[in-house]
Order: structure tokens, then sequence, then C-alpha cells
């Protein structure tokens, strides 16, 4: 059995780490990306809720007004 080229082993290892690295690259920028979507959509959520509670507090308002107004009629 033949002893591999130390050479060649060499620079497939080398391939071999320089691809880890861009994958892992790659997985650092599609992280932040995928944290500022969350980020936003949980901004994004939080604004729907209080334009969600803003409209309760009007209609339940209204729903007083009707009230006081059907009592005084």
């Amino acid at each position: 059995m033949a002893k591999a080229d130390p050479i060649a082993e060499l620079r497939l290892l080398a391939e071999r780490v320089e691809r880890l690295a861009e994958l892992a690259r790659r997985l650092q920028d599609e992280n932040r990306s995928l944290r500022q979507s969350q980020e936003q959509l949980a901004a994004e959520r939080a604004a729907l809720l209080s334009k969600n509670e803003q409209a309760r507090s009007r209609v339940e308002a209204m729903i007083q007004r009707l009230k006081s107004l059907e009592q005084n009629a």
C-alpha cells in the first residue's frame, strides 16, 4: 500500500477548509438576515397590536356613548 502524497493531502485539506470557511460566511450572512427579519416582524407585530388596542378602545367608547344616549332617550 503506497502512502498518499503529503502535498496532495495538504491541498485537499486546504480546499476543504476553504469550503467550510465559505459555508460559515454564508451561514453567518443568512443568520444576520434572519435576525433582521425577525426584529422587523416583531416591530410590525407590536405596531399592529397597538393599533388593535386603539381600535378596541374607540369601539368601547362608542358603545358607552350609545348606551348613554339610549338611557337619556
